[in-house]
Order: structure tokens, then C-alpha cells, then sequence
């Protein structure tokens, strides 16, 4: 063997294992985040649809809270869709642990080329 070849085999093993620690890394970290903001949304499910939340989306469309007051969590779009993505986030997680994860095809690859 050509230690030319070897040398280049090496250096781009190396290089492969650099980045996916650096992934890795980057990963966990955001994985601890994601842990951490389980319960708050899980606090948000509860509210949702719940008397209280009816209760403060009827004020909120009748004029009745302040001005000015930041009311997304009143927005059924903004509150369903962080529920379903956080719904489907945990789902790859689990295929990911399981080692039956699919990754999406690229949008650009899933109408047929002419």
C-alpha cells in the first residue's frame, strides 16, 4: 500500500471524526435545552382548550386586555403548531433511538425531473 493512500485515509477519517464531535457536541447541548423546555409545554398543553384558555381568548377578542399585551399563546395556529412540531420532534428522536428514523427526501427531489 502507498503510504500516500494511507496518509489520505487517515487524514479523512480524522477529518470525519472532527466534525461529527463537533456535531455531537453541539447536539447535546441543544438536546439539554430541549429537556429542559418539556415541562413549560407541557404546561402550555394543559392550557390549551383548557376553561381558562377560552376564557382568555374571549377577552383577548373582545377588547378587554391591556394593549399591547403579547397574546401568541391566544393564537390556535401558534400554540397547535409548537405542540405538533414538539410532537413530531420527539418522534424522530424515537426512531432515531430505535434506528428506524427515515430522513425526508429534499423537497427539490420529490417531484420528478422532466
Amino acid at each position: 500500500m502507498n503510504n500516500k493512500d494511507q496518509v489520505e485515509r487517515i487524514s479523512s477519517y480524522e477529518k470525519l471524526m472532527r466534525e461529527s464531535i463537533e456535531v455531537l457536541e453541539r447536539f447535546q447541548e441543544a438536546l439539554q435545552e430541549y429537556a429542559a423546555v418539556q415541562e413549560p409545554i407541557k404546561r402550555l398543553e394543559a392550557y390549551y382548550g383548557s376553561a381558562e384558555w377560552w376564557e382568555d381568548f374571549r377577552a383577548s377578542e373582545e377588547g378587554q386586555l391591556p394593549e399591547g399585551l403579547l397574546c401568541g399563546v391566544l393564537s390556535e395556529d401558534g400554540l397547535s403548531n409548537l405542540l405538533d412540531d414538539n410532537d413530531e420532534l420527539l418522534t424522530t428522536l424515537g426512531e432515531l433511538a430505535a434506528g428506524t428514523f427515515i430522513p425526508p427526501l429534499p423537497e427539490d427531489s420529490a417531484s420528478p425531473q422532466m
